[in-house]
């Protein structure tokens, strides 16, 4: 079963946010514990809409880990006061300093699992996923034999915000293309970062090892599970651009997503 987004308004209207419906899911579905892992960093206006949208979804053993870098802006106050406001669905974990997204990952989705998840979906703070995706990625993977489905944008039918210009949308596709072709992984969409995987990928992928600290996580994450065997689908979906708040790709971090390719295939080759 695909439950199809809300589909994206005509361009020059309001920013696109989907807004979901209750979803009745069949058994096994409505038995299967669903944890949805972002991280924040300086989120505080963000993060009570997409807890919002997630909780209205109506999926049931939904619960969200939100993994804050003590945010200056008291995004790690807002988190505590919504696991109060959603009976504890809404899992905290505090770190005290900033030390990327990547990591902040690793420690949400070992948190996952320690806590029993089967089915853990990542996803950003800012709204450029829109929650409305995450009944359809869900019911890809469970109809299928996937180890992750990825919300792509470049896949035929996915799409880009209409306020990206054409710098951004030509570095985008490049990076896609450069890390294609170092990789040689079969997937459109290698630097997504919404996606949701099987808890039986994730603890074959060995997250304590993962290096990569920045973007290049999502890079990583792939071709490890990619290297490993692991069905990868992707399904098109919106992308669009936070309306609050500040990027937080900076030049040390688009650096790591250069190299990362480059040595994770010499690291490949060394042991072959």
């Amino acid at each position: 079963m695909h439950v199809q987004p809300t589909p994206p308004e005509a361009a020059g209207s309001a920013p696109v946010r989907v807004t979901p419906s209750p979803v009745a899911l069949p058994d096994p579905w409505s038995r299967a514990r669903l944890t949805v892992v972002v991280p924040t960093y300086n989120e505080a206006a963000n993060l009570p809409v997409l807890v919002g949208q997630l909780m209205a979804l109506g999926l049931p053993n939904l619960g969200v880990v939100v993994v804050d870098d003590n945010s200056p802006d008291g995004t790690g106050e807002v988190a505590d006061k919504l696991s109060v406001e959603y009976d504890g669905r809404v899992t905290v974990v505090h770190r005290t300093r900033k030390e990327g997204l990547g990591r902040a990952y690793v420690a949400g989705m070992t948190r996952a699992l320690d806590d029993g998840a089967d089915y853990v979906v990542q996803m950003d703070a800012d709204l450029s996923h829109p929650a409305g995706y995450v009944p359809q990625l869900l019911g890809t993977l469970m109809s299928t034999n996937a180890g992750v489905v990825i919300g792509s944008r470049y896949v035929p039918g996915g799409s880009l915000s209409e306020n990206w210009g054409t710098r951004r949308r030509l570095l985008s596709g490049w990076a896609n293309a450069y890390v294609k072709a170092v990789l040689s992984m079969p997937v459109r969409d290698v630097t997504a970062g919404f996606k949701i995987w099987r808890a039986s990928t994730l603890r074959v992928l060995d997250l304590p090892g993962i290096q990569s600290t920045g973007y290049a996580f999502q890079i990583e994450m792939h071709y490890r599970a990619f290297r490993r065997g692991q069905k990868m689908m992707e399904i098109p979906i919106h992308f669009e651009d936070r309306i609050v708040g500040e990027s937080k790709l900076d030049g040390a971090v688009a650096l790591e997503a250069a190299l990362r390719p480059l040595r994770l295939r010499r690291a490949e080759r060394a042991r072959r």
